[in-house]
């Protein structure tokens, strides 16, 4: 599995960027996808997950209520929708995957970078 991850770019504080992950094969069924991201000289840390199966959801606290994590199964494609955003929003963003009875993600993005000022 191969992910590509689109959407970033610099916005104002209070704006709304929405990420893409593009897959090179399926993960309609037995992955879970998920969003890290990691700001300037910080640890990576985990932002949101779905499972493609169910579309069941999981959040970091702090992000939860402006953060939207979803998934087009036709497409491949996990998005992360961001409203809201804010300075500290400024990060790294990647996408990664695993199969649902790992527990660790084998397969990571190269990283799109969203910076808020």
């Amino acid at each position: 599995v191969q992910l590509v991850e689109s959407g970033g770019g610099s916005v104002q504080a209070g704006g709304s960027l929405r990420l893409s992950c593009a897959s090179s094969s399926s993960t309609s069924n037995t992955y879970y996808m998920a969003w890290f991201r990691q700001p300037p000289g910080k640890e990576r840390e985990g932002v949101a997950s779905i499972y493609t199966q169910n579309g069941r959801t999981a959040y970091a606290d702090s992000l939860k209520g402006r953060f939207t994590i979803t998934k087009d199964n036709a497409k491949n494609i996990a998005y992360l929708q961001m409203n809201s955003l804010a300075p500290e929003d400024t990060a790294m963003y990647y996408c990664a995957a695993r199969l649902c009875w790992l527990t660790q993600y084998a397969y990571w993005g190269q990283g799109t970078q969203v910076t808020v000022s």
